[in-house]
């Protein structure tokens, strides 16, 4: 019963917002009491605290099974794209943004998370892409991790980046290309040019 609430919980906060959903919400979805899930869970911000954290694991999961596929660095790079944008679109944006604004503890911790994960896979991908000739040698690897990381947060702000101007999906396009162009040789701008078509395409 607790991953049945938890993997409801997830889905309505993602799509209605972190905020916006309450436990009477989740309770009546499952056809279940609030007591139930009080047993499973103290309150609330314990259940936001046990959906965040299970909505990164699932993409933390879906990353990896890219990284196992031994893509070239750039073709890793839009592959684990694409995964994301399937599974935090535009109508996620909200309550993302929600979570930042209203559960900002929780925010930080997750945000905590996702930096050591994604910072391990960034130097392993930036450390292929140099091997195989894609991205520049001399760049600063630790640094190039980090700064990615940094605008990656930034885009994903509601308050520099409004959701009515600026999509998901465009934002994230925009800035991946922004970031390969930066580290890229010739021969990995060429496959940059070459996916970007694809993008296009699709």
């Amino acid at each position: 019963m607790k991953e049945t609430i938890l993997k409801k919980a997830t889905e309505m906060f993602l799509t209605l917002g972190f905020k916006s959903v309450t436990m009477d919400d989740i309770a009546a979805s499952l056809g279940i009491s609030k007591k139930t899930i009080y047993q499973h869970y103290a309150n609330k911000i314990d259940l936001v605290n046990a959906s965040a954290i299970h909505l990164y694991m699932l993409l933390s999961e879906g990353v990896d099974k890219i990284i196992a596929r031994d893509l070239n660095a750039i073709a890793e790079m839009f592959a684990i794209r694409d995964f994301v944008l399937e599974n935090l679109n535009d109508e996620s944006a909200s309550p993302i943004y929600q979570l930042n604004r209203f559960f900002p503890e929780i925010s930080e911790n997750l945000k905590t998370i996702k930096f050591k994960k994604m910072h391990t896979s960034m130097v392993a991908n930036l450390k292929k892409g140099i091997k195989g000739g894609l991205y520049r040698p001399k760049i600063n690897i630790d640094f190039m991790s980090r700064i990615y990381f940094t605008g990656l947060t930034g885009i994903k702000d509601n308050d520099i980046f409004p959701p009515e101007l600026y999509k998901v999906k465009e934002t994230t396009n925009e800035y991946l290309e922004y970031h390969i162009r930066g580290i890229a040789t010739v021969q990995g701008l060429d496959i940059l040019t070459h996916l970007l078509k694809n993008t296009i395409k699709n």
